[in-house]
């Protein structure tokens, strides 16, 4: 990923954090003619020799064929976003783009029946622990989750290389920051609004 000086990102805990936050991701290997690519919710998890990321394929979805023999494996993660109009700076100049996005590079193999109910109970505990009535493995029929274990392929990726960039108008005056931030916050947009609350926290 082309990542200019300003906007590049070396803390790997802050990394993490982002792709904690951002988990769902797009997983891209190499096919037999064409480059194949899959969206999917990841788990980054720490081990002895660093992180790794796991996730899951349906079985019907050939890309899990890849895995194992297409070299490295890129997997895109993508922050909130947001058009930066450059009227909102004291000086005209072109307009542009502030965005987060990680790129994380691993080589990866397929897991195991075992292992792959073990990521599925960790993810249901992410994403439903903090409900009212959560859907835990335990809370689910038998039947139901070996019939549907049949039904999936999990993987998990060795990381070689990650790479981050956090655009957000870092080369930018102190003043013209604050100008992008009350800009955002006016444009009536989700994203927009996500964007000048991360930059309102990462103030350089």
């Amino acid at each position: 990923m082309y990542i200019p000086k300003y906007y590049k990102v070396n803390d790997v805990e802050e990394i993490r954090e982002f792709i904690e936050v951002h988990s769902f991701g797009t997983i891209i290997t190499n096919g037999k003619s064409r480059p194949l690519a899959s969206h999917l919710p990841f788990q980054l998890k720490k081990h002895e020799d660093g992180y790794e990321l796991r996730g899951h394929f349906a079985r019907g979805n050939p890309q899990w064929h890849t895995i194992e023999d297409s070299g490295e494996v890129l997997v895109t993660f993508q922050g909130p976003h947001s058009y930066v109009t450059s009227s909102w700076y004291e000086e005209k100049d072109i307009p542009t783009w502030n965005y987060q996005a990680a790129h994380v590079y691993g080589t990866g193999r397929l897991l195991s029946e075992d292992e792959l109910r073990e990521d599925l109970v960790t993810l249901l505990e992410k994403h439903e622990q903090h409900r009212d009535e959560p859907v835990l493995w335990d809370t689910l029929p038998t039947e139901l989750l070996e019939k549907d274990i049949k039904g999936i392929v999990g993987f998990k990726l060795h990381i070689t290389d990650i790479q981050a960039a956090f655009k957000l108008s870092q080369n930018q005056s102190p003043e013209d920051y604050q100008h992008v931030i009350d800009g955002l916050r006016k444009e009536d947009d989700p994203l927009s609004e996500e964007v000048a609350d991360v930059m309102d926290k990462r103030r350089p």
